[in-house]
């Protein structure tokens, strides 16, 4: 193509840096291979064969074709298409969801397929390009970008403490209520000081639940004690509809949320790029 494009061997060598002695070989055992002559030679010009013709007008749609799909997929593209995201019920609500108008008005030829689960899914299974996780990861073969940390906090509603009392030590906590999840997680117990040092607590809870966020709406219903992270309760705790218990006896422990996404060596699409660059510089756990 460039052969034709510029009238000849020697310019074409010079444009894909090369000798003309080298494209001349590269065009004759293309000819060797397709046993049809593609071009007659003369000292100044090249004339295409009808078969040139059309071996050209095809190479340049072929390649037309190969350019915009590179296009389409390049890292470097404006980010468009669909991006599939898997997240924490809580993490959803109280830190995705703000932000969504914000990330489509700069990316409006983003479209966004948002699940919440609090159940760890396999991104392939579920076709998902970005999940938001809590706590390390489990695969060798995803990558994690960290977007933040938060306190755990144990709460409960004015209207079940007044009714069970507050409780001040780890031993009230036998006469209490608590919330717990319905599936297996990574720390079991609740971690609490005991002599200054930290122990976790079994818990047998009272009601189960399958997601954080359902666990604030059984703390908030009065339905007993809820450990939670501190954004999912914040505002509840600022409005009084939720209080913190037993805040001498907690150790601090935090819970880290990644970004977790699936790394196969090779440059990310531009609009999952500028999902993950969006939501490190602006979530605020």
């Amino acid at each position: 193509m460039r052969a034709v494009e510029l009238g000849g061997f020697t310019a074409a060598a010079r444009a894909c840096r090369m000798t003309p002695s080298a494209v001349s070989k590269l065009v004759a055992r293309l000819e060797a291979r397709l046993g049809a002559r593609l071009v007659n030679r003369s000292t100044r010009k090249l004339h295409l064969t009808p078969e040139g013709c059309a071996f050209y007008e095809r190479s340049v749609s072929i390649l037309a074709d190969i350019a915009e799909a590179e296009r389409y997929a390049s890292a470097g593209e404006q980010a468009t298409g669909p991006i599939r995201i898997n997240t924490s019920a809580s993490f959803g609500h109280h830190i995705l969801a703000p932000l969504v108008c914000e990330f489509l008005a700069l990316n409006p030829a983003v479209t966004l397929d948002i699940s919440h689960t609090d159940a760890v899914v396999d991104l392939v299974e579920d076709r998902a390009d970005v999940a938001i996780r809590a706590g390390p990861l489990k695969s060798s073969s995803l990558i994690a970008r960290k977007l933040g940390f938060t306190r755990k906090l144990i709460v409960a509603s004015p209207d079940y403490l007044k009714r069970a009392g507050e409780p001040t030590t780890i031993a009230d906590l036998k006469r209490h209520r608590r919330v717990g999840f319905s599936y297996a997680r990574s720390v079991q117990g609740w971690p609490l000081l005991d002599g200054g040092e930290i122990i976790a607590l079994p818990i047998t809870p009272g009601v189960q639940v399958g997601d954080g966020e359902a666990m604030r709406y059984m703390a908030l219903s009065g339905a007993g004690l809820a450990r939670l992270a501190s954004f999912t309760v914040r505002a509840d705790i600022e409005a009084g509809r939720l209080v913190p218990v037993l805040e001498d006896i907690n150790p601090g422990d935090i819970e880290e949320f990644y970004a977790v996404y699936i790394g196969q060596g090779g440059p990310l699409p531009a609009r999952v790029r500028a999902l993950l660059d969006f939501l490190a510089e602006r979530v605020s756990l």
